[in-house]
């Protein structure tokens, strides 16, 4: 019998089904259901996190994993809780500790806000939930992040180009890695590492990139079979960018030792101080050489949408693949990420077919299966949050926030260098400011200083920063993301870093 269009068979009399309340399925019982959460989970989440004014609660992991206990007595109850307790008990116990991103002065991490298109788009993925493995199981969905991948190649300039979306930074850096040693081996002896695994001379390939590179760098080649000590960190200099002259002594060097220089790894935007590499003296130097040239812009690759600062990133087109986070600068909820090639046959390296999933003959039919384009199976339809926000936001907006960010941190820093009782480390490049409260009277206590500061901020809820090292001595970082944070906000953030350092030495003297 055929189907009508609302999916019950013709001539069925229309029954209750069992579980219908958990699910949102075609009946008023169950959007009834679906409804009534989301508004509930809307006034929650509104009470304990949207209206709060601090960064975070200040609570410790202890006194969390204590709050957390005495509202739930167990993590798995033999009969379920009601809705508004269970929201309430969460929103009281978890929402109300976590950190706040939209909060102005939570600067740490590349943690951004993300945008309410976003959190919108949020609410389709997860009740649609589709998986991006193959046609049969996301339909429209395919086509949005096939579209999306076509518009990100063409803001790159790939015209030949292809893409996946990926889990974020570590998954597309070994994604381009893996590519990377694929293309070697296939160069370098006409071997198949799919079929055959690891060529007996892997263990002579080697990747370069600089001292400030991403640890999924030593990550990856650890995962590829080819070790932490295939991984070849050059120098920086006095910007933290990587330094081409010693570069080209180092692949010399390996070259005369024997071994096989293979990819050479660039970052436009470094965790701790947002530095970019020389691109195009990276990107020359690996045609050269005959080099895989792969570009982590996961930080700074959205300054492809500025006008302003996009030409920091010039050369980018000519390396052989790309990774770009959207859940840092592109204000993407988390998770959400591309990983992007200039030679869209590249993923012929890692293709495989399943009958069950992307059978040979749907290639051929043309059907558009992209399971063979990503080390994922199953994977959430993330294109449609970014689809979501570019449409609402536009590019002209977006591309002031971008501006807006760079611009507080470039004064930030200006404000730091001027007082006295700071030292900055670096001029940004992106929005990232790294610093330390300096103590001339008692320079041994300057470590013990830029902890506990930091760790008075958060106890407080006053603000969220980071803390790293810098030739071994501890240091502050402002990471600033938000574009709703204003230099009046930093300045009341430094004004109380300094107050708190001061404390700390009168206290000590007392």
């Amino acid at each position: 019998m055929a189907n009508s269009s609302n999916g019950l068979r013709q001539g069925c009399v229309m029954t209750t089904r069992p579980f219908e309340q958990w699910f949102a399925a075609n009946n008023n019982q169950s959007i009834e259901a679906y409804q009534q959460y989301m508004e509930q989970t809307i006034k929650t989440l509104e009470h304990y996190f949207t209206r709060g004014t601090a960064s975070f609660s200040g609570t410790t992991p202890s006194q969390a994993k204590e709050q957390f206990y005495s509202l739930f007595s167990t993590l798995v109850p033999y009969e379920g809780v009601d809705r508004d307790a269970l929201l309430q008990k969460t929103g009281e116990s978890i929402l109300r500790h976590t950190f706040n991103p939209n909060q102005p002065t939570c600067i740490a991490h590349l943690h951004c806000p993300p945008f309410i298109p976003a959190l919108a788009a949020e609410v389709f993925i997860s009740a649609m939930n589709q998986s991006m493995d193959s046609w049969d199981q996301s339909g429209a969905a395919t086509v949005v992040e096939q579209e999306m991948v076509k518009w990100l190649c063409d803001l790159f300039g790939y015209p030949n180009g292809d893409g996946v979306f990926t889990s974020g930074g570590t998954q597309s850096n070994y994604m381009g890695l893996l590519l990377a040693r694929e293309h070697a081996s296939k160069r370098l002896w006409n071997w198949n590492t799919q079929q055959k695994g690891l060529h007996p001379e892997s263990h002579k390939l080697r990747i370069l990139c600089s001292e400030e590179a991403h640890f999924t760098v030593k990550q990856s080649a650890a995962f590829l079979g080819l070790g932490e000590q295939s991984v070849i960190t050059v120098p920086t200099d006095q910007d933290y960018k990587l330094s081409i002259a010693s570069l080209k002594q180092k692949v010399e060097e390996l070259t005369e030792e024997g071994l096989i220089p293979f990819a050479l790894f660039a970052t436009a935007g470094t965790t701790d101080f947002g530095s970019i590499d020389p691109i195009p003296s990276m990107a020359d130097l690996a045609q050269d050489y005959n080099l895989w040239f792969h570009v982590d812009a996961a930080y700074g690759g959205a300054l492809q949408m500025s006008e302003q600062h996009k030409p920091k990133l010039q050369g980018i087109d000519q390396a052989d693949s790309i990774t770009v986070d959207f859940h840092k600068q592109f204000y993407q909820p988390i998770s959400c990420g591309a990983f992007l090639v200039k030679n869209q046959t590249s993923f012929t390296h890692m293709t495989l077919h399943a009958d069950y999933l992307n059978p040979e003959e749907d290639e051929v039919e043309g059907v558009p299966n992209l399971v063979g384009k990503s080390v994922q199976t199953t994977r959430r339809f993330d294109a449609l949050k970014l689809f979501m926000s570019l449409q609402a936001v536009g590019m002209e907006e977006f591309s002031r926030m971008i501006d807006t960010t760079l611009e507080v941190a470039k004064q930030a820093a200006s404000h730091i260098e001027t007082d006295s009782h700071f030292e900055l480390l670096h001029k940004p490049e992106l929005n990232a400011v790294v610093f330390r409260f300096v103590q001339p009277n008692s320079p041994r206590q300057e470590d013990a200083i830029n902890t506990w500061v930091r760790d008075e901020l958060l106890r407080t809820g006053t603000a969220v920063v980071a803390r790293t090292k810098v030739d071994k001595q501890s240091c502050l970082k402002l990471t600033i993301l938000n574009p709703t944070t204003t230099v009046e906000d930093i300045d009341y953030v430094i004004q109380e870093i300094k107050r708190i350092g001061l404390s700390y030495t009168e206290r000590q003297e007392a």
